[in-house]
């Protein structure tokens, strides 16, 4: 399913919104108290943010932590940080501010660098997100983002869809696979765009598990149709899930981290050579290497 929809022009008609605005409050609400005991995918998504930011060698002074959930994201030395959360709990528990992601209400150029971990797969409006994302940030400011991609779920996927074959229900939010997320950096208008993914296996002894995790990390099914799971339903599933079991008992679920970089643009960075720009054929280039044998 395609989340691209008509952002910031004017007589734009938005598209109705996928996700339910509320509902992915509560459920955030609700995950705070206890979301220490669920964070791991986000503490994979964290790891591998703070990797690539160390590889960076400019000064930053001021970050927005877009999506904060606890606020673990550990800020660079010496650098002011705002955080910002959909859910009031986490908010205010970060002494942030409580907005969506595709609804910011910083002014322009307020940041030289975003971090945005676990949260832009439920975001409505994706590329009004990163539109905004880059618009708060100054000119060769850094965008750093993590989230499940296509491939999540794929396990639970699939089981409902074999119990739930005759009366199909939503019940997996629509997923963004790599090759369009890098696609939607270069829409957004970043500069020096690169998209990548990495995926995360955890295997669980009965669907009740998994479940259990995606209520703890704020991870479950916020569509704005989504229908109840019926009881009869989910017994079927924890069958059909067990049935997927490899010889310990333990089945193995899916969680495809896609990892977002980019830069705002700015006249410093690396351009691309103009179109017949070349002092060289690619005939007189290829006549330079004799020909060779591939096998």
């Amino acid at each position: 399913m395609s989340r691209a929809r008509a952002h910031g022009t004017s007589g734009a008609v938005s598209a109705p919104d996928i996700f339910d605005r509320t509902a992915r409050r509560t459920r955030r609400d609700r995950a705070a108290p206890d979301f220490a005991d669920f964070d791991f995918v986000r503490a994979v998504m964290i790891d591998g943010l703070a990797e690539r930011l160390a590889t960076v060698t400019r000064d930053f002074t001021d970050m927005l932590d877009l999506g904060c959930f606890d606020a673990a994201f550990p800020a660079p030395p010496g650098v002011t940080v705002t955080r910002c959360d959909a859910g009031g709990v986490f908010a205010r528990a970060a002494n942030g501010v409580q907005a969506d992601e595709d609804m910011l209400p910083f002014a322009s150029e307020s940041f030289d660098l975003v971090v945005s971990a676990g949260v832009l797969d439920s975001v409505n409006d994706l590329p009004g997100a990163l539109s905004l994302a880059r618009r708060v940030l100054r000119p060769d400011g850094l965008f750093l983002a993590a989230f499940c991609g296509a491939g999540t779920l794929s396990t639970l996927r699939a089981t409902l869809r074999e119990v739930e074959r005759d009366r199909p229900a939503a019940r997996i939010h629509p997923q963004v696979d790599v090759r369009s997320a890098g696609d939607l950096l270069m829409r957004a208008g970043f500069a020096l765009p690169v998209a990548d993914i990495e995926p995360l296996t955890v295997r669980y002894s009965s669907i009740g598990g998994l479940l259990r995790d995606l209520r703890g990390m704020a991870a479950t099914n916020i569509l704005r149709d989504r229908v109840p799971l019926r009881r009869d339903t989910l017994a079927l599933a924890a069958e059909a899930f067990a049935a997927r079991a490899d010889p310990d008992g333990k089945t193995a679920e899916r969680f495809d981290i896609i990892y977002l970089t980019g830069w705002a643009p700015a006249p410093s960075q690396p351009q691309p050579a103009r179109r017949g720009s070349g002092t060289q054929s690619l005939k007189t280039a290829l006549e330079r290497f004799p020909e060779r044998d591939a096998g």
